[in-house]
């Protein structure tokens, strides 16, 4: 495609500083930046980085706690034509190291506070030529900000870019074997902000707010970049970790309209006692995404915070753009028969869903397979992995992994994760289903459906159960009898294992493979057969 028929990325942040340059753009504490300090700030970065020797298409890694540096950063990428390759900062040292490796990184930024992630990256890949420090630097390393404060005030041209040339590595969560590179490109995000914009967070313009409660490595990231594209500001938390409180306490100070996270933060944010201490009325947009939202949280939030629900569903190789349902289509009451419950939305403009067998034959509304799109939202492929690769893009398809229904309208439903299904005696069981039902009972908080061995049925489910304050008395026989009538009983879990607390991934994730791997560390199932 013709280089000229793309926009440079980075454009979105220097059309914001242009039309307004005075307006707050990146609030953190008590400090704050404009969109003329940040843009100035992102070509300084440039320019040092171009005087190191960073060229278009190299690769600049990036190991951050949510800060403004991290923040810039992706502009920084973006703007020199490289490829941004953001972390999760809660990896180890020995995990990012492996992404620095495989990513071929040629640049590292990285909080003073990860030096043992920069020293292990440095000793694990030949190709890492430079390491630049938020905060305090230490000898052989450069500081972010002295780089800033040298090439101030020159400003930098964006690198002319084509419609497939990268931007950004986004890893998977690496729920099986090790993550992949997910490549996204300068032409794939200009339709996925746009689309965003317009059926996540329509109406958005520069008297806008936006809080990040989730890392902006991922899809919180993304979130941001539609923020920037409108001029509404973006307010940094400073807890480390998420503080309910001080999210509500941000909400009401800065009059935020919108947030992106996920189900189980949405779940926090309104079981906790500050939201109805602090005023969230100027809320127009909770987006949520990364799983479904169990029935009974999406009506428990919905009564907190008003018609403000927005759900999406996409993985990171399609940047969240398969589906949503939009605040409308959310509903606190038992809806007319038709109404969407239960589902994750419609298909995304320019975006088509089909629901593949085995074969790669689409199935008709009700029957449930591999959710499959394709579309101008789907990545470019697993940077330097062809196997991966092979098996994504099957007959045509990007296949998801996840397995669902589509109704006669077009709703799609997620039943879960095609790892996730087991048989048992014969039948295909998706946990989530059973979920559902188990999370109707008035004492149970969390729960997360694992399928384990049987010698009699192949396999069956152990239904680890989290409860609520309160509830501690509650035994197996009442969730039994809970499910009865509600739940085909050859869905049912063969038992229940109570915990105080489920693992979660770094974005909040019910990770069911530490599920598993914690009931054979503590002799609750068997040792699973390699």
């Amino acid at each position: 495609m013709n280089a000229a028929q793309v926009m440079n990325l980075s454009q979105l942040l220097r059309q914001t500083a242009t039309l307004f340059p005075t307006l707050p753009a990146v609030i953190h504490g008590e400090a704050r930046w404009n969109w003329r300090e940040i843009d100035q700030r992102v070509d300084a970065m440039a320019h040092a980085l171009t005087r190191l020797g960073l060229k278009k298409g190299d690769r600049i890694l990036v190991q951050s706690r949510n800060t403004l540096e991290l923040f810039e950063s992706c502009w920084v990428a973006f703007r020199l034509g490289c490829v941004w390759v953001p972390t999760n900062y809660r990896l180890t040292p020995g995990e990012v190291a492996y992404l620095a490796e495989s990513s071929g990184a040629r640049a590292m930024i990285f909080e003073g506070v990860f030096q043992d992630h920069a020293r292990a990256c440095r000793a694990a890949s030949g190709r890492l030529e430079h390491l630049v420090a938020i905060g305090h630097a230490e000898p052989g390393q450069l500081s972010y900000q002295a780089l800033v404060d040298q090439h101030m005030g020159q400003r930098f041209p964006s690198a002319t870019v084509g419609y497939g040339d990268p931007l950004w590595f986004f890893y998977t969560s690496g729920t099986t074997g090790k993550p992949k590179a997910a490549v996204l490109t300068h032409g794939q995000m200009a339709f996925v902000v746009t689309n965003h914009l317009a059926d996540l967070i329509p109406g958005t313009t520069e008297k806008d707010c936006s809080i990040a409660v989730a890392p902006l490595s991922h899809g919180a990231g993304i979130h941001a970049l539609l923020n920037v594209a409108r001029g509404a500001a973006t307010v940094l938390p400073t807890s480390e970790r998420l503080d309910p409180g001080e999210v509500w306490r941000l909400v009401e100070q800065h009059r935020v309209t919108n947030l992106f996270t996920v189900p189980t933060i949405v779940k926090l944010l309104v079981e906790h006692p500050a939201v109805d201490a602090y005023d969230h009325s100027s809320v127009r947009y909770i987006v949520y995404a990364g799983a479904p939202m169990y029935r009974a949280d999406q009506k428990y939030a919905l009564k907190k915070l008003g018609k403000v629900l927005v759900q999406y569903f996409g993985l990171g190789e399609v940047t969240g753009c398969i589906t949503v349902l939009p605040p409308y289509l959310h509903t606190p009451d038992d809806p007319d028969p038709g109404y969407p419950v239960g589902s994750c939305g419609r298909p995304r403009v320019g975006m088509e869903i089909a629901i593949l067998d085995d074969d790669l034959t689409p199935l008709p509304p009700g029957e449930i397979g591999e959710i499959c799109c394709r579309g101008p939202a789907v990545f470019a492929g697993y940077y330097n992995n062809e196997q991966a690769n092979e098996s994504a893009f099957r007959g045509g398809w990007f296949h998801t992994g996840d397995i669902g229904r589509l109704d006669d309208k077009g709703f799609l439903y997620i039943t879960g994760r095609q790892s996730d299904m087991y048989i048992s005696g014969g039948s295909n069981v998706y946990p989530r289903e059973v979920e559902e039902v188990i999370l109707t009972h008035p004492a149970v908080e969390e729960v997360a459906v694992v399928g384990v061995r049987d010698e009699q049925w192949g396999e069956v489910g152990v239904a680890v159960v989290v409860l609520r304050k309160g509830h501690d008395h509650t035994s197996p026989d009442e969730l039994f009898a809970h499910l009865d009538g509600k739940c085909a009983k050859y869905r049912w879990p063969k038992r229940f294992v109570f915990w105080d607390a489920l693992p979660k991934s770094g974005y909040g994730k019910i990770t069911k493979k530490d599920v598993k791997r914690l009931l054979q560390e503590s002799g609750e199932i068997e040792l699973e057969q390699a």
